[in-house]
């Protein structure tokens, strides 16, 4: 696959101990983005944040959360990530999905 020029982020906003269907909500999410042929999925563990009820989640010896921030990042075709949006909406219970323009400038596999 061969993605130059405009593109999309799709950026998807969970904790770490949301689930869907009994699996951690961020894998179900890459491996549903896999079945739809998205480009790539990456998914980063925060160390620390909050969001809508202003609960700070961190990582800190002395409060250790349990449920830490996690991102879902994808870059894709606007077409191929609009695709994927409705499956995000019903797998998303809480969090933030944001979706931005973005350019490609290399990507490359061997």
């Amino acid at each position: 696959m061969k993605i130059e020029g405009e593109a999309k982020l799709l950026t998807i906003y969970v904790g770490e101990q949301d689930h869907y269907h009994h699996r951690p909500l961020y894998q179900a999410i890459v491996e549903t983005l896999k079945e739809k042929g998205i480009a790539g999925a990456t998914v980063f563990r925060g160390i620390e944040g909050y969001g809508k009820r202003s609960r700070i989640h961190t990582a800190s010896i002395l409060r250790l959360s349990e449920d830490l921030p996690v991102v879902i990042q994808v870059v894709d075709r606007e077409e191929r990530i609009r695709s994927a949006l409705p499956i995000i909406d019903e797998m998303v219970k809480e969090g933030l999905v944001t979706l931005q323009d973005v350019e490609v400038i290399v990507y490359r596999a061997e």
